[in-house]
Protein backbone atom coordinates (compact mmCIF):
# COMPACT_ATOMS: atom_id res chain seq x y z
CA UNK A 1 0.00 0.00 0.00
CA UNK A 2 1.35 3.45 -0.84
CA UNK A 3 -0.52 5.27 1.94
CA UNK A 4 0.76 4.87 5.51
CA UNK A 5 -1.70 2.57 7.31
CA UNK A 6 -3.70 3.99 10.17
CA UNK A 7 -2.99 0.90 12.25
CA UNK A 8 -0.29 -1.69 11.61
CA UNK A 9 0.35 -4.94 13.45
CA UNK A 10 3.75 -6.56 13.14
CA UNK A 11 4.21 -10.12 14.35
CA UNK A 12 1.55 -9.95 17.07
CA UNK A 13 1.76 -12.96 19.38
CA UNK A 14 -0.35 -13.74 22.43
CA UNK A 15 0.66 -16.47 24.84
CA UNK A 16 -1.46 -17.48 27.82
CA UNK A 17 -0.08 -19.30 30.85
CA UNK A 18 -2.22 -21.50 33.06
CA UNK A 19 -1.34 -23.01 36.42
CA UNK A 20 -2.04 -26.59 37.36
CA UNK A 21 -4.43 -27.42 40.17
CA UNK A 22 -1.82 -29.51 41.97
CA UNK A 23 -3.93 -32.66 41.78
CA UNK A 24 -4.52 -33.67 38.19
CA UNK A 25 -2.53 -30.99 36.31
CA UNK A 26 0.94 -30.15 37.56
CA UNK A 27 3.03 -27.04 36.93
CA UNK A 28 2.46 -24.31 34.39
CA UNK A 29 1.20 -24.77 30.85
CA UNK A 30 1.44 -22.28 28.01
CA UNK A 31 -0.88 -21.83 25.06
CA UNK A 32 -0.18 -19.67 22.03
CA UNK A 33 -3.53 -18.20 20.94
CA UNK A 34 -2.14 -15.85 18.27
CA UNK A 35 1.15 -16.55 16.54
CA UNK A 36 3.13 -13.94 14.55
CA UNK A 37 0.17 -12.11 13.01
CA UNK A 38 0.74 -9.03 10.82
CA UNK A 39 -1.80 -6.82 9.06
CA UNK A 40 -2.58 -3.23 8.11
CA UNK A 41 -5.75 -1.17 8.52
CA UNK A 42 -5.89 1.66 5.94
CA UNK A 43 -7.60 4.94 6.75
CA UNK A 44 -11.33 4.98 5.97
CA UNK A 45 -11.29 1.27 5.03
CA UNK A 46 -12.46 -2.01 6.57
CA UNK A 47 -10.24 -4.97 7.35
CA UNK A 48 -12.23 -8.12 8.07
CA UNK A 49 -10.57 -10.91 10.05
CA UNK A 50 -12.41 -14.17 9.48
CA UNK A 51 -12.09 -17.71 10.75
CA UNK A 52 -13.84 -20.41 12.72
CA UNK A 53 -14.36 -20.25 16.48
CA UNK A 54 -11.04 -20.63 18.29
CA UNK A 55 -8.99 -19.36 15.36
CA UNK A 56 -7.62 -16.44 17.39
CA UNK A 57 -9.42 -13.64 15.57
CA UNK A 58 -11.07 -12.10 18.66
CA UNK A 59 -7.82 -12.30 20.62
CA UNK A 60 -6.12 -10.50 17.75
CA UNK A 61 -8.82 -7.81 17.77
CA UNK A 62 -8.44 -7.29 21.52
CA UNK A 63 -4.70 -6.87 21.17
CA UNK A 64 -5.29 -4.37 18.35
CA UNK A 65 -7.55 -2.39 20.70
CA UNK A 66 -5.09 -2.75 23.61
CA UNK A 67 -7.61 -4.67 25.69
CA UNK A 68 -5.05 -7.49 25.95
CA UNK A 69 -1.33 -7.14 26.50
CA UNK A 70 0.89 -8.19 23.61
CA UNK A 71 3.32 -11.03 24.38
CA UNK A 72 5.52 -10.33 21.37
CA UNK A 73 5.35 -8.11 18.32
CA UNK A 74 4.46 -4.46 17.85
CA UNK A 75 1.41 -2.31 17.18
CA UNK A 76 1.76 1.01 15.37
CA UNK A 77 -0.91 3.70 15.26
CA UNK A 78 -0.34 6.51 12.76
CA UNK A 79 3.28 5.39 12.60
CA UNK A 80 3.87 5.51 16.38
CA UNK A 81 4.58 2.35 18.38
CA UNK A 82 1.80 1.94 20.97
CA UNK A 83 2.60 -1.66 21.90
CA UNK A 84 3.55 -0.80 25.47
CA UNK A 85 1.59 2.46 25.81
CA UNK A 86 0.55 3.37 29.34
CA UNK A 87 -0.98 6.32 31.18
CA UNK A 88 -1.86 9.33 29.03
CA UNK A 89 -0.62 7.64 25.85
CA UNK A 90 -2.91 4.65 26.42
CA UNK A 91 -5.86 6.90 27.24
CA UNK A 92 -5.30 8.82 24.00
CA UNK A 93 -5.09 5.60 22.02
CA UNK A 94 -8.38 4.39 23.48
CA UNK A 95 -10.08 7.54 22.28
CA UNK A 96 -8.92 6.73 18.76
CA UNK A 97 -9.74 3.01 18.87
CA UNK A 98 -13.13 1.93 20.23
CA UNK A 99 -14.81 -1.49 20.39
CA UNK A 100 -18.32 -2.79 19.68
CA UNK A 101 -18.76 -6.20 21.31
CA UNK A 102 -20.66 -9.29 20.18
CA UNK A 103 -23.39 -9.38 22.83
CA UNK A 104 -24.77 -5.89 23.37
CA UNK A 105 -26.60 -6.81 26.57
CA UNK A 106 -23.50 -8.20 28.29
CA UNK A 107 -21.53 -5.07 27.36
CA UNK A 108 -24.20 -2.60 28.53
CA UNK A 109 -24.72 -2.16 32.28
CA UNK A 110 -28.43 -2.90 32.83
CA UNK A 111 -28.56 -0.45 35.77
CA UNK A 112 -27.43 2.52 33.70
CA UNK A 113 -29.56 4.68 31.44
CA UNK A 114 -28.71 4.96 27.76
CA UNK A 115 -27.41 8.47 28.36
CA UNK A 116 -24.97 7.26 30.99
CA UNK A 117 -23.87 4.32 28.83
CA UNK A 118 -23.23 6.41 25.73
CA UNK A 119 -21.34 9.15 27.54
CA UNK A 120 -19.26 6.80 29.73
CA UNK A 121 -16.17 7.02 27.43
CA UNK A 122 -16.25 10.82 27.74
CA UNK A 123 -16.44 10.61 31.52
CA UNK A 124 -13.52 8.16 31.54
CA UNK A 125 -11.50 10.47 29.30
CA UNK A 126 -12.42 13.53 31.36
CA UNK A 127 -13.92 15.24 28.30
CA UNK A 128 -16.75 17.74 28.69
CA UNK A 129 -19.59 17.99 26.17
CA UNK A 130 -20.02 21.69 25.20
CA UNK A 131 -23.82 21.43 25.15
CA UNK A 132 -24.07 18.85 27.90
CA UNK A 133 -24.02 15.05 28.03
CA UNK A 134 -27.76 14.74 27.48
CA UNK A 135 -27.65 16.68 24.21
CA UNK A 136 -24.69 14.62 23.00
CA UNK A 137 -26.41 11.34 23.89
CA UNK A 138 -29.59 12.41 22.09
CA UNK A 139 -27.61 13.40 18.99
CA UNK A 140 -25.79 10.08 18.93
CA UNK A 141 -29.05 8.18 19.43
CA UNK A 142 -30.45 9.98 16.41
CA UNK A 143 -27.30 9.30 14.36
CA UNK A 144 -27.56 5.54 14.86
CA UNK A 145 -31.26 5.45 14.06
CA UNK A 146 -32.78 5.39 17.55
CA UNK A 147 -35.38 7.67 19.10
CA UNK A 148 -33.56 10.43 21.03
CA UNK A 149 -36.51 10.64 23.43
CA UNK A 150 -35.55 7.17 24.74
CA UNK A 151 -32.23 8.38 26.13
CA UNK A 152 -33.38 7.86 29.74
CA UNK A 153 -34.46 4.28 29.16
CA UNK A 154 -32.48 1.19 30.21
CA UNK A 155 -30.87 -1.49 27.96
CA UNK A 156 -33.49 -4.10 28.86
CA UNK A 157 -36.16 -1.94 27.22
CA UNK A 158 -34.58 -2.35 23.78
CA UNK A 159 -34.37 -5.18 21.24
CA UNK A 160 -31.05 -6.84 20.42
CA UNK A 161 -30.57 -4.78 17.28
CA UNK A 162 -31.42 -1.55 19.10
CA UNK A 163 -29.05 -2.43 21.94
CA UNK A 164 -26.25 -2.96 19.45
CA UNK A 165 -26.95 0.48 18.01
CA UNK A 166 -26.51 1.85 21.54
CA UNK A 167 -23.13 0.11 21.62
CA UNK A 168 -22.21 1.76 18.33
CA UNK A 169 -23.34 5.17 19.63
CA UNK A 170 -21.15 4.68 22.71
CA UNK A 171 -18.17 3.88 20.49
CA UNK A 172 -18.75 7.08 18.50
CA UNK A 173 -18.91 9.34 21.57
CA UNK A 174 -15.15 10.06 21.62
CA UNK A 175 -14.83 10.53 17.84
CA UNK A 176 -12.65 7.47 17.20
CA UNK A 177 -10.67 6.82 14.04
CA UNK A 178 -11.01 3.03 14.24
CA UNK A 179 -13.90 0.93 15.52
CA UNK A 180 -13.23 -2.73 16.27
CA UNK A 181 -16.42 -4.73 15.64
CA UNK A 182 -15.90 -8.04 17.43
CA UNK A 183 -18.61 -10.31 15.97
CA UNK A 184 -20.87 -7.27 16.27
CA UNK A 185 -23.69 -8.69 14.13
CA UNK A 186 -23.36 -12.44 14.67
CA UNK A 187 -25.92 -12.54 17.52
CA UNK A 188 -28.56 -10.65 15.50
CA UNK A 189 -31.31 -11.90 13.20
CA UNK A 190 -30.43 -11.81 9.51
CA UNK A 191 -32.75 -8.90 8.73
CA UNK A 192 -31.34 -6.92 11.66
CA UNK A 193 -27.79 -7.80 10.59
CA UNK A 194 -28.38 -6.17 7.21
CA UNK A 195 -29.64 -2.95 8.83
CA UNK A 196 -26.66 -2.73 11.20
CA UNK A 197 -24.23 -3.39 8.32
CA UNK A 198 -25.89 -0.58 6.37
CA UNK A 199 -25.56 1.71 9.40
CA UNK A 200 -21.85 0.88 9.75
CA UNK A 201 -21.23 1.60 6.07
CA UNK A 202 -23.10 4.91 6.27
CA UNK A 203 -21.14 5.96 9.36
CA UNK A 204 -17.89 5.08 7.64
CA UNK A 205 -18.82 7.27 4.70
CA UNK A 206 -19.98 10.17 6.88
CA UNK A 207 -17.23 10.10 9.53
CA UNK A 208 -14.27 8.61 7.66
CA UNK A 209 -14.03 5.65 10.06
CA UNK A 210 -11.86 2.58 9.69
CA UNK A 211 -13.12 -0.80 10.91
CA UNK A 212 -11.55 -4.02 12.08
CA UNK A 213 -14.48 -6.35 11.50
CA UNK A 214 -14.26 -9.74 13.21
CA UNK A 215 -16.57 -12.40 11.80
CA UNK A 216 -16.96 -16.05 10.90
CA UNK A 217 -19.70 -15.42 8.31
CA UNK A 218 -18.15 -14.73 4.90
CA UNK A 219 -21.51 -13.70 3.47
CA UNK A 220 -21.55 -10.79 5.93
CA UNK A 221 -17.87 -9.99 5.35
CA UNK A 222 -18.43 -9.64 1.63
CA UNK A 223 -20.90 -6.80 2.26
CA UNK A 224 -18.55 -4.61 4.28
CA UNK A 225 -14.86 -5.53 3.86
CA UNK A 226 -12.27 -3.82 1.69
CA UNK A 227 -9.57 -6.25 2.77
CA UNK A 228 -9.85 -9.72 4.29
CA UNK A 229 -7.45 -11.67 6.51
CA UNK A 230 -8.20 -15.37 7.01
CA UNK A 231 -7.16 -16.92 10.33
CA UNK A 232 -6.90 -20.48 11.56
CA UNK A 233 -5.05 -21.95 14.54
CA UNK A 234 -3.77 -18.54 15.58
CA UNK A 235 -2.19 -17.64 12.26
CA UNK A 236 -3.21 -15.58 9.23
CA UNK A 237 -2.98 -17.99 6.31
CA UNK A 238 -4.14 -15.60 3.59
CA UNK A 239 -5.01 -11.93 3.20
CA UNK A 240 -5.74 -9.54 0.39
CA UNK A 241 -8.38 -7.38 -1.25
CA UNK A 242 -11.97 -8.61 -0.98
CA UNK A 243 -12.19 -9.56 -4.66
CA UNK A 244 -8.91 -11.44 -4.47
CA UNK A 245 -10.02 -13.52 -1.48
CA UNK A 246 -13.53 -14.26 -2.73
CA UNK A 247 -12.81 -14.72 -6.43
CA UNK A 248 -9.36 -16.28 -6.38
CA UNK A 249 -8.57 -17.82 -2.97
CA UNK A 250 -5.18 -19.48 -2.72
CA UNK A 251 -5.18 -21.29 0.62
CA UNK A 252 -7.16 -24.49 1.05
CA UNK A 253 -8.64 -23.30 4.35
CA UNK A 254 -10.00 -20.17 2.63
CA UNK A 255 -11.52 -22.36 -0.07
CA UNK A 256 -13.17 -24.52 2.60
CA UNK A 257 -14.67 -21.43 4.27
CA UNK A 258 -16.04 -20.22 0.95
CA UNK A 259 -17.50 -23.63 0.14
CA UNK A 260 -19.34 -23.52 3.48
CA UNK A 261 -21.15 -20.26 2.62
CA UNK A 262 -24.84 -21.05 1.88
CA UNK A 263 -25.83 -20.32 -1.70
CA UNK A 264 -29.22 -19.91 -3.33
CA UNK A 265 -30.01 -22.20 -6.23
CA UNK A 266 -31.73 -19.96 -8.86
CA UNK A 267 -33.58 -22.91 -10.39
CA UNK A 268 -34.92 -24.01 -7.01
CA UNK A 269 -36.03 -20.43 -6.28
CA UNK A 270 -37.79 -20.24 -9.67
CA UNK A 271 -39.70 -23.50 -9.04
CA UNK A 272 -40.61 -22.37 -5.52
CA UNK A 273 -41.99 -19.06 -6.85
CA UNK A 274 -44.06 -20.93 -9.47
CA UNK A 275 -45.49 -23.24 -6.78
CA UNK A 276 -46.49 -20.29 -4.59
CA UNK A 277 -48.13 -18.52 -7.53
CA UNK A 278 -50.02 -21.70 -8.50
CA UNK A 279 -51.31 -22.09 -4.93
CA UNK A 280 -52.47 -18.44 -4.86
CA UNK A 281 -54.31 -18.81 -8.17
CA UNK A 282 -55.99 -22.01 -6.98
CA UNK A 283 -57.44 -20.32 -3.87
Amino acid sequence: MSETPLLEARGLTKQFTTRGDGAFIAGKRTFVAVDDVSFEVPARKTLAIVGESGSGKSTTARMAAKLLDITRGSLLFEGEDVSRAKGAALKSFRSDVQVVFQDPFSSLNPRHTVEKLITAPLVYQGVKAPQGYTKLARDLMDRVGLNPDHVQRYPGQFSGGQAQRIGIARALAVNPKIVVCDEAVSALDVSVQAKVITLLRDLQSELGLSYIFIAHDLAVVRQIADRVAVMTQGKIVEQGDREQIFDNPQHEYTKDLLRAVPTIDPEWERRRAEMILAEELAE
